[in-house]
């Protein structure tokens, strides 16, 4: 039985903070003259530390909110808030600075540029911001150590394994030290071993680095790696 309101708490120890808040967040698409609901009324409260996974069947609408935290697309109604900040209150402008600063991005496809080396593509983020030139190479040389790349760093795409190319993804994401990291179906592409290899980092990244992380995954087995397990089917997130 659903309920028009969509409720998840947080199960993170009451001392944590909470960081994501969202608050009766609606969303629909219209095709021709159909009106498509993805969700409405959705709540939920991310706790500072927290590694959650996100389950749902497919077009449950995990992206569109995972996008919609990102700050790449905007709700119909409904208030995101991340470390004080009302983002769907934000400007275009505005926003992409906040976005830059604050959400680490970890693709399915990777998206890496091919022309670009691994330690490139980590850069990438980083020409957003003031740093120098040195310290962005200091960033970055920083990250990919924490990936165990470092000894493919001047390597292109083409030339890196798919759990390669998805951890210079996850160095991407991270170089620019995050608020929050949100992954979409970050194993998804990739052969059993390799998918093992980055939910292993992205436990480490919890664990050791306190990072806070949202992750989509249609696999139970990878929705197991993480502290907590959400499922969102008809428009309904729930525990």
């Amino acid at each position: 039985m659903s309920s028009p309101h969509s409720q998840a708490t947080s199960t993170a120890p009451t001392s944590a903070p909470v960081l994501v808040q969202i608050r009766e967040l609606s969303k629909s698409y219209r095709r021709g003259d159909e009106v498509i609901q993805v969700f409405d009324n959705v709540n939920l409260d991310i706790h500072r530390g927290e590694f959650l996974a996100m389950m749902g069947p497919s077009g449950s609408g995990k992206s569109t909110l995972l996008n919609i935290l990102a700050g790449l697309d905007t709700p119909e109604r409904g208030v995101v808030s991340v470390d004080g900040q009302e983002i769907t209150r934000m400007k275009a402008r505005q926003l992409a600075a906040w976005r830059a600063t604050h959400i680490g991005f970890i693709f399915q496809f990777y998206n890496l540029l091919p022309v670009l080396t691994a330690a490139q593509n980590v850069e990438l983020p980083l020409l957003l911001t003031s740093l120098s030139k040195k310290q962005r190479r200091e960033h970055v040389a920083t990250v990919l150590d924490v990936v165990g790349l470092t000894d493919r760093a001047a390597h292109f795409p083409g030339q890196l394994s798919g759990g390669q190319q998805q951890r210079v993804g996850v160095a991407r994401a991270i170089v620019s030290d995050p608020t929050i990291i949100l992954a979409d179906e970050p194993t998804g592409d990739l052969d059993a071993v390799s998918g093992e290899e980055i939910l292993t980092l992205l436990e480490r990244l919890n664990r050791e680095f306190h990072k806070t992380i949202l992750m989509v995954t249609h696999d139970a087995h990878a929705a197991e790696r993480a502290q907590a397990i959400m499922h969102l089917d008809k428009g309904v997130l729930s525990r």
